[in-house]
């Protein structure tokens, strides 16, 4: 299934329950989290998720990027995260990090950057519900999409098959009308908007990637 998850770090914020409503039929929200140390950015945290869990019962795709974040696993379901996205690179032991998100009642995704390859994602195969691609170094929104890590995503959605997987591949960072589909058809299902939704007019951008997504999986 394809799945659209707004990313609210380009939202306005101060009027972010209006925006929020108006993406309200998107499947995700998505939700950075940045602390200036792992990303040259800070962003937002619990405060502003309980915030946000409390005005809308869409699934939260929560990701953090932040040092060691083992340590913020219950507090952050604890604020209504339904998933929470940890970084390979950002993790000193990824597997226990993500069975204690599993054990505290959430769903378990694993990021890369963009220049970390494709195989050290092997080991969670099973373990991970969802795999993080990042298309542009994490830390800021408004960039470009970077080419390479579309052949990443392709490798990705193989070796799951390989494997006998069907783990959801998640691709952050770039995406806009006219080059999601080549997103889509290297393998991703999960598609994180930032701009291209919350920029305009939010309803209609996010009717129109859904009806688009919808289309594809009808061709």
């Amino acid at each position: 299934m394809l799945l659209l998850s707004p990313s609210i770090l380009a939202a306005d914020f101060a009027d972010l329950r209006s925006s929020l409503k108006r993406a309200r039929h998107a499947d995700y929200i998505h939700f950075d989290v940045m602390d200036g140390v792992f990303v040259p950015n800070i962003s937002f945290g619990i405060p502003i998720l309980e915030s946000v869990r409390r005005i809308t019962d869409i699934t939260l795709d929560v990701h953090l990027m932040i040092t060691e974040p083992m340590r913020y696993v219950n507090k952050f379901a604890d604020a209504g995260a339904d998933i929470l996205t940890v970084h390979y690179e950002a993790c000193e032991d990824p597997k226990e990090t993500l069975k204690a998100i599993h054990a505290a009642g959430m769903k378990a995704g694993l990021a890369i950057k963009p220049d970390t390859g494709i195989e050290v994602l092997r080991d969670f195969f099973g373990l991970a519900d969802m795999f993080l691609v990042m298309t542009v170094e994490p830390g800021f929104g408004g960039q470009t999409l970077i080419d390479k890590c579309v052949d990443k995503v392709r490798e990705l959605r193989g070796l799951l098959e390989e494997f006998g997987y069907d783990t959801d591949i998640e691709v952050d960072g770039g995406l806009t009308r006219s080059n999601v589909d080549r997103i889509l058809d290297a393998g991703a299902n999960v598609i994180v908007m930032g701009s291209s939704i919350f920029k305009g007019d939010i309803e209609d951008n996010v009717r129109y990637f859904k009806e688009h997504f919808k289309e594809r999986a009808n061709a």
